[in-house]
């Protein structure tokens, strides 16, 4: 009987280590992963959320933006729009002039006074004394001293000595279909590359398709500057190294407007006036360069208005060397005075076309006669 229980117990325990053993092994068996039988469905990964998407993407480097192209504002009625800004800076010379001309007694004394008006408002002595030799012809045959008659008098008379028959349009025919090579020439100082990217402006405004050729080679930022203006209004720009041969970028411009089938190939030059008979040289071979391939329809002069008579000094040697056709006056919106475009025109024959009177993309206007002496006159009152 003893051994009887014994083996019971003996066989229990036997059982519960087993039991104990198959228990542990299951356990261990589900901590792992569990493998799935084929046939059996899997679950789908869940798909990224949107803060994990815009974190990828924005890991990526992304493509710069070209920019923007501009519309330039027409240029037909620019100087209107701009008159008040004209006019404000010119209207000691209006107000001087008129208010001599209102004097009780017109006597020898007061004419000699509206002459000295009229030369520190840098009109030239040739142009002052027949303005006012004309003014006083036609007070005493007239006899008036009215003041709106003396006003229209004095209109009259500014515009007949800006003579406002001559051709102030740029020339942007070019010979048999080929593109008009256009050169902008000019001290440095005188904002003549902002102001060729200004023209650049007024012809696409009207229609053009420009090329614009950096031979401002001399200047570091020259180049830079220019492409900047270019790339506003989509306009291309041929460019070289800094000291590469100006007239061999010129005449690149003029191939690459044939080329592209434009209208003109506008032509920023170098204006270093302190070594003038290099800068001469130079401007000579770039005019012979570029005629090889087509001849030059216009030749803009850049005059800083604020420079008076120096300004026309600067005017005169570059006409040695450059057939200049027109001329643009900037700045006249500052401490200018209006005369000086009577000057320069007297000076050099040729007629004034556009005119700066702001630092706007668009604050250059065509030079309009009428409008320019209603700013003169008008303003005043």
């Amino acid at each position: 009987m003893i051994w009887l229980i014994a083996a019971v117990v003996v066989i229990a325990a036997a059982a519960g280590i087993t039991w104990a053993l198959t228990r542990s092994k299951n356990e261990i068996g589900t901590a792992a992963e569990p493998e799935v039988e084929a046939g059996e469905p899997t679950e789908e990964a869940e798909p990224p959320s949107a803060t994990t998407v815009e974190a990828e993407a924005a890991e990526e480097p992304s493509e710069p933006e070209a920019p923007a192209i501009e519309k330039p504002e027409p240029t037909a009625g620019r100087l209107v729009r701009l008159r008040a800004r004209l006019s404000r800076s010119n209207s000691v010379f209006g107000k001087g002039l008129l208010a001599l001309l209102s004097s009780d007694k017109l006597d020898e004394e007061v004419w000699e006074e509206i002459e000295d008006t009229l030369l520190t408002a840098d009109v030239g002595i040739q142009d002052a004394t027949a303005i006012v030799e004309n003014l006083r012809e036609r007070v005493q045959v007239l006899g008036t001293r009215d003041p709106a008659e003396l006003k229209r008098l004095l209109r009259e008379e500014l515009t007949a000595v800006l003579d406002p028959d001559m051709d102030r349009s740029i020339n942007t025919t070019g010979a048999e279909g080929k593109p008009a090579p256009v050169l902008v020439v000019g001290v440095n100082g005188a904002g003549k590359t902002t102001t060729c990217g200004k023209i650049a402006r007024v012809l696409v405004a009207d229609g053009n398709k420009v090329v614009l050729g950096a031979a401002d080679t001399f200047r570091a930022a020259a180049a830079e500057q220019l492409s900047s203006w270019g790339d506003r209004v989509g306009v291309p720009v041929v460019r070289r190294d800094e000291g590469a041969d100006p007239a061999s970028v010129a005449f690149e411009a003029v191939k690459e407007g044939d080329e592209q089938g434009a209208d003109v190939v506008l032509v920023d030059t170098a204006g270093r006036l302190q070594n003038k008979a290099g800068l001469m040289d130079e401007l000579g071979k770039v005019k012979r360069v570029i005629e090889k391939r087509e001849p030059i329809t216009e030749t803009l002069l850049i005059i800083d208005a604020t420079t008076g008579q120096n300004g026309l000094r600067q005017a005169e040697v570059f006409s040695q060397v450059t057939d200049v056709s027109g001329v643009v006056l900037t700045k006249l919106d500052g401490s200018a005075k209006g005369g000086i475009v009577i000057a320069v025109q007297r000076a050099l024959g040729v007629p004034v076309k556009l005119v700066g009177l702001g630092e706007g993309p668009d604050d250059l206007a065509p030079f309009e006669v009428e409008g320019f002496v209603d700013a003169l006159v008008d303003g005043t009152d």
